[in-house]
């Protein structure tokens, strides 16, 4: 493990470290499995500990904020000079880090783990592939089908454009310090093809849905609903998190195909 006591943790940018070698191995190996000879986008680095596992490749980046850590990788670990990007990822411009397609994985931090996966969804035809660690509700929300309490706007918006898979739980004991939350490692892996829908309606129906789950489709989409019989379906007397994937996109084509 590199050596980086003499840097404090930023609690704000919610760092914990991960150290234990198991759960490193694990990941590194789902990396490898999924990944394949994509180039990598490692995000949030920090001491550096799956980046030590990753250093031998060839088109491999890592992305820092915190431009102490960034100092530290590039001593502590010689390969990777001139291949840290000192830069906030959610204001990073993701079509310009390798010139082709390429996998983003890492130990995300925690505080913007949602954001990060929405960032992701804006550049999905640039990555193929996420895979990595977050909160494990965050996680557990992404994966989530229909029926499920974790099931809302970022599993719909995500699984429309991506396959999503919950991998393995991770212990508070394998970080330092202690995180007060629960980890998980999942993986994103883009559809062969997008669906046939008006992307933009489709977040606007996801949205507005689930910002008033407890209501029926018919209540909560009523400002969409302009045919009388689409109306009156029996779709719109069901919830939101009863809808699948599919019965989602059904449900966008019929608020488009309105008369």
């Amino acid at each position: 493990m590199a050596k980086h006591q003499d840097i404090r943790l930023n609690k704000s940018l919610g760092q914990h470290f991960l150290n234990d070698r198991s759960v490193l191995s694990r990941i590194y190996e789902a990396i490898l499995a999924c990944a394949g000879n994509l180039p990598l986008l490692e995000v949030g680095p920090g001491a550096g500990a799956l980046s030590a596992l990753l250093q031998d490749r060839t088109d491999y980046k890592l992305v820092e904020f915190d431009k102490r850590w960034v100092e530290h990788l590039e001593k502590e670990y010689p390969l990777l000079k001139g291949k840290v990007i000192a830069a906030d990822f959610l204001q990073l411009d993701l079509q310009d880090v390798f010139a082709k397609n390429y996998a983003v994985v890492g130990n995300f931090p925690y505080n913007i783990s949602s954001q990060i996966v929405f960032h992701i969804l804006d550049h999905k035809d640039k990555i193929p592939l996420m895979l990595g660690m977050f909160q494990k509700e965050v996680a557990a929300r992404i994966c989530a089908k229909e029926g499920s309490k974790t099931y809302g706007v970022i599993s719909v918006l995500t699984q429309l454009y991506y396959e999503t898979e919950y991998l393995f739980d991770v212990p508070r004991e394998a970080f330092n310090p202690p995180p007060k939350v629960l980890s998980g490692v999942m993986v994103m892996k883009r559809r062969a093809q997008d669906f046939d829908i008006d992307q933009q309606l489709f977040k606007q129906v996801v949205k507005l849905a689930f910002n008033q789950r407890r209501k029926t489709l018919r209540n909560s989409l009523k400002q969409l609903l302009r045919d009388k019989e689409v109306k009156g379906l029996d779709l719109f007397n069901l919830r939101p998190e009863q809808l699948s994937l599919d019965d989602f996109l059904n449900l966008v084509k019929l608020i488009a195909t309105q008369k």
